[in-house]
């Protein structure tokens, strides 16, 4: 890395910290913010600040919150008994682009991972099992990985275990809109000859 003056060095250094930043990205970023304004500089990390001082997790459904219980968990048009379970925070907003679901969230804050040290202590399991007795469905939206399908088959075992009145239903998956079957390899071809519905 190139030499720079010692408070260009240590942002830059931060910089790289954050997810899919680079030294490159983190060197362009850090020049930028130097030529920005000071008043730029400073809402800057006063947003910074404010998201760390102002922001938790609800007490309900742990999502990223600046009041709890959040918005979900306290909105008197969503179908309160309806859980739609999620691995992070950022996987609510995908959900909601589709104005198709109603219901609440319950967010884990990652998957099953034995080979990271990852295991049903370290998510947010727990206070989801005390949702249960005012919960018709469940539904497990993890991703498509083998971590996400392990987390989906321990929650669901566990669920039918403790309650066996909540429906516990699976997200779909297949080959996405507007591609071509052609180039689907053979899980994705599976999952959505299981996924089929009839039109």
């Amino acid at each position: 890395m190139a030499r720079f003056a010692e408070p260009m060095t240590r942002l830059i250094d931060e910089l790289r910290k954050l997810p899919g930043i680079g030294t490159k990205t983190a060197q362009r970023l850090a020049f930028h913010v130097l030529r920005s304004s000071e008043e730029d500089a400073d809402k800057l990390a006063g947003a910074i600040r404010a998201l760390k001082a102002q922001l938790r997790l609800c007490s309900i459904c742990n999502n990223i919150t600046d009041v709890d219980p959040c918005t979900y968990c306290t909105s008197a048009v969503r179908n309160q008994r309806l859980i739609c379970v999620v691995e992070e925070p950022t996987n609510i907003a995908t959900i909601e682009k589709t104005r198709n679901f109603l219901g609440v969230y319950h967010v884990l804050h990652g998957t099953l991972s034995p080979i990271n040290g990852v295991g049903p202590e370290q998510l947010r399991i727990a206070n989801l099992m005390t949702r249960l007795s005012e919960t018709d469905e469940l539904i497990l939206a993890m991703s498509p990985t083998t971590e996400g399908e392990g987390t989906a088959r321990y929650l669901a075992e566990e669920i039918r275990r403790t309650d066996h009145r909540v429906k516990v239903t699976r997200i779909a998956t297949g080959v996405p809109a507007g591609s071509d079957i052609e180039y689907a390899d053979e899980v994705t071809m599976s999952r959505a000859l299981e996924g089929r519905r009839e039109i």
